[in-house]
């Protein structure tokens, strides 16, 4: 008489449920029985969890390209496993968009730096005469971000805060490059302590501390020549897209007071940043291939309104008439309030955190 041998049985490591041994996978939850977890593993599963690239991608960018605002409101409606996530859709758009756009911004670092230091080495007598910023290169500094405006996505008030970012109060605002180089220069020359550069640039004792962290930060500028200080203003932007973006909801919110929830107009703005995020990079590769002309770049940047009011139109089923007055109106004020105070918010925390 034979008997049949039990079917030897395995633990879960996750939800410590038994299974047979046979099994690859737990039954229960899934998780893989053999522990082969390696450093090559781990990563690969981050990056596979975040910045996955299946079916679900070839279908959410089809659909976010040609049909303005209905893949923003499938998701709200329900249809959330055929699409990507919202938020990790932005965030995958944007991290290719920086990576690309970092090839294009080195140039113009190298070129704002060079101009910098070329005003730093000029002849300049200062013992009498406050000196004006741009004698110190400046000026020729805001040359090179003109000349590389469209690549940086700087826009003319942009350019304009440049020249106010230090105007914070009365104390700040007398913070320039107005004290005696040669001074500064033979405390740099012998390792003079901190203390006593930022004494003889002219700052108080009694100084706060926002002051004195800007003292620190204009020593580190001079000493450096102003290297690098693009580089640090980029380095800025994306936290500032980010951050930008509940803004662009709560204009949404304003003008659809009834239409849904914050989440949903949040979820509207992921996806239309989304596609900003899309046409840059393809005009960043197309003027990686041919020059293209800055009248079709103009004209791309245009087009943003358009699918702005298709948009709206799809996702809150607003009439004609309706989406295109509440798209121009939110673009306009956008531009007008919200990007400006970024735009200065951004120079002087790129400066700070140089």
């Amino acid at each position: 008489m034979s008997t049949s041998e039990e079917p030897t049985t395995e633990q879960c490591k996750n939800c410590e449920k038994a299974f047979e041994s046979s099994f690859d996978f737990c039954p229960y939850c899934g998780q893989e029985v053999a522990d082969k977890l390696t450093f090559g593993i781990l990563f690969s599963k981050t990056i596979e969890d975040y910045f996955s690239i299946d079916a679900r991608f070839f279908r959410s960018f089809g659909t976010l390209m040609i049909k303005p605002g209905v893949l923003a409101r499938r998701f709200v409606d329900g249809k959330r496993l055929k699409y990507l996530h919202p938020a990790q859709f932005y965030l995958f758009i944007s991290v290719i968009f920086f990576f690309m756009f970092s090839f294009t911004i080195r140039k113009a670092d190298q070129e704002v730096s060079k101009a910098i230091e070329k005003g730093f080495e000029s002849e300049i007598t200062i013992d009498s005469i406050p000196i004006n910023r741009d004698s110190l290169g400046m000026a020729e500094a805001k040359k090179v971000l003109e000349k590389n405006q469209k690549y940086i996505g700087l826009s003319e008030k942009e350019l304009a805060e440049l020249d106010s970012v230090m105007v914070v109060n009365p104390e700040v605002s007398n913070i320039s490059f107005g004290f005696k180089r040669d001074t500064l220069d033979s405390l740099i020359a012998s390792g003079a302590s901190q203390r006593k550069k930022l004494k003889a640039m002219g700052m108080k004792e009694d100084a706060d501390m926002f002051t004195r962290k800007l003292y620190v930060q204009m020593l580190k500028f001079y000493e450096q020549r102003g290297g690098g200080i693009l580089q640090s203003f980029y380095d800025t932007i994306p936290v500032a897209m980010f951050l930008l973006l509940p803004f662009f909801a709560l204009f949404l919110k304003l003008f659809y007071w009834k239409r849904g929830t914050f989440a949903h107009h949040m979820v509207f703005s992921f996806y239309f940043f989304t596609f900003i995020f899309t046409s840059f990079c393809i005009i960043i590769l197309a003027n990686m291939i041919v020059e293209v002309p800055f009248w079709i770049e103009l004209v791309i940047s245009l087009s943003f309104v358009i699918y702005l009011i298709l948009a709206l139109r799809n996702f809150y089923k607003s009439s004609w008439i309706g989406a295109i007055v509440k798209a121009y109106i939110i673009s306009f004020f956008y531009m007008l309030i919200i990007l400006p105070v970024a735009a200065a918010g951004v120079v002087l925390a790129s400066f700070m955190l140089y």
